[in-house]
């Protein structure tokens, strides 16, 4: 498990491209045959990966929770973008398909992934944070019927914005926040651009109650999203590639364009879920 640091935004304003990188950019996540995992002391959100090949990857806590198990303390949320996959979660196994996801609860202790096809295996994308409280363990489906152990993202959790006369025509599918999949932290879900639009999050915000940090996909190998960080009057950029995560501490923006239309993963943890709990940023206001 790779270890990151806070950082302060006095500091960050100074950094070269290649600093602001090590920083907060996650790279090589999805590896055939293996889990990795980024421990940013930033909200103490664990970032990573789980890419099962040919045998099942059994996820640890490793040396560094200094617990018995991954969520001996922690809750965890996944979403496949991907395979097909199965995840297995004390002797339960729950086939999870592309663009599904799952809540993990806190005191499950044997998490198994599997791919159902090597050649063109899952991939699972985490995101964890501590928790104090254990919350059912559920699938998380954008669409489909209700069963006992499946959520059905809402449909008003299913939110249309921005315009293609903006560049930001996008849906947000929300997968895990209050009212829908409950969870201690962890508010995470996923948002689609419409072709031809290129913006996300924009105009852009902070939220100082919680940090958030970012999975874009579905982006062809010679395209790429400028990913905008730092405090609004001292923004900086992070190139970003096909599936790359971007830490996003909770002082910064977070915002990006396209070279042309993508999707990410958006997960966010700290102290407060209220998806609207945010402090806007005008357009005019950013340098």
């Amino acid at each position: 498990m790779e270890l990151r640091t806070a950082a302060s935004p006095k500091d960050v304003k100074h950094y070269t491209t290649e600093r602001l990188r090590e920083e907060f950019l996650i790279q090589n996540l999805f590896i055939p045959g293996e889990i990795k995992l980024v421990y940013s002391h930033i909200d103490r959100i664990i970032t990573g990966s789980a890419t099962p090949a040919e045998s099942e990857l059994v996820l640890t806590a490793g040396d560094e929770l200094r617990a018995k198990y991954f969520c001996e303390r922690r809750e965890l949320g996944v979403i496949n973008i991907g395979g097909k996959g199965t995840i297995t979660i004390d002797g339960k196994a729950y086939p999870v398909d592309y663009k599904e996801g799952m809540y993990i609860g806190m005191g499950a202790q044997d998490i198994r992934f599997s791919s159902d096809d090597a050649s063109r295996p899952a991939k699972f994308y985490l995101n964890s944070a501590p928790a104090h409280h254990s919350y059912p363990t559920v699938l998380i489906k954008p669409e489909g019927t209700p069963e006992d152990g499946v959520v059905i993202v809402k449909p008003e959790n299913k939110v249309e914005l921005g315009s293609l006369e903006q560049s930001n025509h996008r849906t947000i599918c929300k997968y895990i926040l209050p009212g829908q999949v409950e969870s201690c932290q962890l508010v995470m879900g996923m948002t689609k651009l419409e072709p031809g639009s290129v913006w996300n999050t924009m105009p852009c915000h902070t939220h100082d109650r919680r940090m958030e940090v970012y999975l874009y996909f579905d982006i062809p190998e010679t395209a790429f999203v400028m990913h905008y960080m730092g405090e609004p009057q001292e923004t900086r950029h992070i190139v970003m590639r096909n599936e790359e995560a971007v830490i996003s501490p909770s002082w910064s923006i977070h915002s990006g364009v396209g070279s042309q239309a993508y999707t990410f993963i958006w997960g966010m943890v700290g102290e407060n879920q209220d998806f609207d709990d945010m402090d806007g940023v005008a357009n005019t206001d950013i340098m």
